[in-house]
């Protein structure tokens, strides 16, 4: 977010890439390239068919429902025996 706004600013032309690197604390030739990549990737914005549906690999998935379970079980385990320490 925070290229994005510096990006803008450079874009809008109301002061030096300069004094944007000064009150941003950022290198002018990084400004440049924020700026230079804002525009580049401003046309896809408006490309016909909108966002594209982020790929789901099923095999990640299972293995990430996979270890959701088991920290699941770790936690409920620990969780029993600290009950007995704490007193709660």
């Amino acid at each position: 977010m925070f290229k994005a706004k510096v990006a803008l600013e450079a874009l809008k032309g109301e002061e030096t890439v300069s004094e944007l690197a000064s009150r941003f604390g950022a290198h002018p030739t990084m400004i440049h390239q924020w700026k230079r990549a804002l525009l580049e990737g401003a046309s896809s914005v408006f490309e016909r068919g909108g966002r594209k549906a982020p790929e789901v690999d099923e095999e990640q998935v299972k293995d990430l429902h996979a270890k959701i379970g088991e920290l699941a079980v770790a936690n409920d385990f620990l969780a029993r025996k600290l009950k007995p320490c704490t007193g709660k």
